[in-house]
């Protein structure tokens, strides 16, 4: 039920996003026409799309609409035949595939020859009904999300009422960054669903052994985690460091034979970035893509990048350079992020909205406060597992952090959204569930449906906010 409500959520959200409003889908969108109609990804960064994918943009005033939200969608008549119009004149192109596919022509493929399965299915429609059929792709992966979220919670939080899993998995299924990304053609949907099934694959080998096919698993998950999105790299040392952890506990029962599970789960794991590696060296270019050229333009020093990623999520250190001056980081990006920030970034809650949303927030984290407080005698006994999903979220964080430095100080925080760092959106429901756990007997019932309001109020008001941007 909560991967239903999930999957009918984006689906609403891919209706009520204004086409291509969504962060670089126009881009994502090319990558799928190049894979679908030419069998081979896109070979240039540019955002020279097709005829089709052009002239329909136009249609839409693509370009008047984007970052402008004192501009709205199409509301005349005539610009709605121009459209129309556009669209006949797109179908009867012979051009084939997209020359350029800008930011997404440097991720890995998984993605998008999935897509290219709706895309293909559409193929006799306008680029606008082929959008659509892939954008409902998308949003099957926000069911994989909550659902895993749900199976993630039940295996952390074994005792207790089951109803707290089903706040976990409700208030994901509802959170509106969520429906929104996945009710778009972007590769993010497909992460946050890899992530959320390897974080239940851990929890569950935590709880009952790391056994054969649950190495398999694990490795598969990891593989196909490399093959979804370049921003899997950052999961990606927390969860070698979860199979060590799982192998010298398995070693305690099975001996060295347990050592095999390990290079098992490694071995299927990096498979697809082994072969990635190969290729660039036989073709002469760089072994790692674009991660080289990323890391080739490190600029200052280790100390200074440390120093900028700890502020970009935590309070300034006393005696270090404020790279942020005059900005409260974890409420002015992160909280305002998380509580709704949607199309291109440009479509905003007034700021009364945000200052109003904190009462909640700052409730759940009490109230999970309180549980983690009452049950920490069983916080020590798994003090690894929980080491490891830490090791995972900074590992996460880290990268997003090297990457907006990359670009600083051109630009302030250029990656810091929220987006990037949804992949832990599990711990998320874990905090949930802990928060109506903490609520006691009595109480725990109302503050679990009260989570699940909050969230569903969210997001119909988010939804509301999205139609007027683009239709009021």
């Amino acid at each position: 039920m909560c991967a239903l409500v999930a999957f009918l959520n984006a689906a609403c959200w891919s209706v009520v996003t204004y086409a291509f409003q969504a962060p670089d889908e126009p881009d994502h969108f090319a990558y799928v026409k190049q894979l679908a109609e030419t069998g081979r990804p896109p070979a240039g960064n540019s955002e020279q799309f097709s005829n089709e994918e052009t002239l329909t943009l136009a249609g839409l005033r693509f370009e008047d609409v984007r970052e402008l939200p004192e501009n709205g969608a199409i509301a005349s008549q005539l610009q709605e035949n121009e459209l129309r119009r556009d669209l006949r004149l797109a179908s009867h192109t012979s051009a084939r595939g997209s020359p350029g596919a800008g930011v997404a022509q440097s991720e890995p493929p998984l993605y998008y020859a999935l897509e290219a399965i709706p895309y293909t299915i559409a193929r006799g429609g306008s680029e606008l009904a082929r959008l659509q059929l892939m954008r409902l792709t998308s949003a099957l992966m926000a069911a994989l999300t909550a659902m895993f979220v749900f199976l993630f919670v039940r295996e952390v939080l074994p005792g207790g009422p089951p109803r707290v899993w089903t706040v976990a998995g409700l208030a994901v299924a509802l959170a509106p960054l969520l429906g929104f990304m996945s009710g778009a053609v972007n590769p993010d949907a497909m992460l946050y669903a890899v992530s959320s099934a390897i974080f239940y694959r851990l929890a569950r080998a935590f709880r009952r052994g790391l056994s054969t096919r649950g190495a398999l698993t694990l490795g598969a998950l990891t593989a196909i985690g490399f093959l979804t999105k370049l921003n899997f790299v950052g999961l990606a040392p927390g969860i070698f460091i979860g199979l060590a952890v799982l192998t010298v506990r398995a070693a305690r029962v099975r001996g060295r034979s347990a050592y095999r599970l390990l290079a098992l789960a490694v071995a299927v794991a990096l498979s697809p970035s082994l072969l990635y590696v190969t290729i660039n060296a036989l073709s002469h270019h760089p072994l790692l893509g674009v991660l080289s050229q990323g890391i080739q333009t490190v600029h200052g020093s280790v100390f200074s990048e440390l120093n900028y990623i700890w502020q970009l999520y935590l309070p300034r250190l006393p005696g270090t350079v404020d790279d942020f001056p005059g900005l409260v980081m974890w409420r002015e990006v992160w909280f305002r992020g998380y509580v709704g920030l949607y199309g291109w970034l440009d479509t905003t809650f007034p700021n009364w909205v945000y200052a109003v949303a904190l009462i909640p927030a700052i409730a759940i984290a009490l109230l999970s406060g309180r549980a983690l407080v009452q049950g920490r005698g069983a916080l020590r006994v798994r003090v690894a597992e929980l080491a490891v999903y830490a090791s995972i979220g900074v590992g996460l964080l880290g990268l997003v952090g090297a990457d907006s430095y990359h670009e600083f100080p051109g630009f302030d925080a250029a990656y810091a959204q929220v987006r990037y760092v949804l992949p832990l959106v599990a711990l998320l429901g874990a905090l949930f569930a802990l928060a109506a756990r903490g609520a006691g007997r009595r109480w725990g019932p109302v503050i679990g449906t009260l989570i699940v309001i909050v969230f569903l109020a969210q997001d119909v008001f988010s939804q509301m906010l999205v139609i007027g941007r683009y239709y009021g």
